[in-house]
């Protein structure tokens, strides 16, 4: 039997939660042609954040790299609200992090894993994709990661 994205997500024991509203003037998605843009995901964990504060400062690398993981379930679950069926993805054509941190922080491409780690768990082969991560002095409500993606739909 295939493997889809849904029977990946199902072995992992990831259940999708109801898909953020944006808080602000924007939309938590666009679709353009075959490429869907999703706005960028806190690492809520049922309605709440999974963590707050800064890499190198009040979180740990261990606990940053959780939150970007469920930054990337969050993503997800956007890209689901889109097009309805995951196997839709072609591919993951890019992810963007973005890290709370203090200067002197260095370690993003190990917290970022966290969310292209699932990407590839999650879509195989297609997951696998360009990625900036970039460390900024704070996020949204105190947010220790943000995910946003780029992705080929069928």
């Amino acid at each position: 039997m295939m493997s889809t994205p849904e029977s990946r997500l199902a072995a992992l024991n990831i259940t999708l939660p109801t898909p953020a509203v944006p808080v602000a003037n924007y939309v938590a998605y666009v679709q353009s042609g075959s490429l869907l843009v999703v706005s960028g995901q806190l690492p809520l964990l049922d309605g709440k954040l999974f963590a707050t504060g800064k890499l190198g400062d009040s979180v740990a690398v261990e606990t940053a790299v959780e939150a970007a993981r469920y930054s990337m379930i969050n993503v997800i679950a956007q890209v689901r609200a889109a097009v309805g069926d995951l196997s839709r993805v072609k591919r993951v054509v890019r992810l963007g992090g973005f890290i709370a941190c203090t200067p002197a922080f260095t370690a993003h491409a190990s917290v970022m894993n966290g969310a292209s780690d699932l990407a590839v768990d999650v879509f195989g082969d297609a997951g696998r994709h360009a990625r900036s991560t970039v460390g900024v002095p704070s996020l949204p409500l105190d947010a220790p990661v943000e995910v946003e993606g780029l992705f080929e739909i069928a």
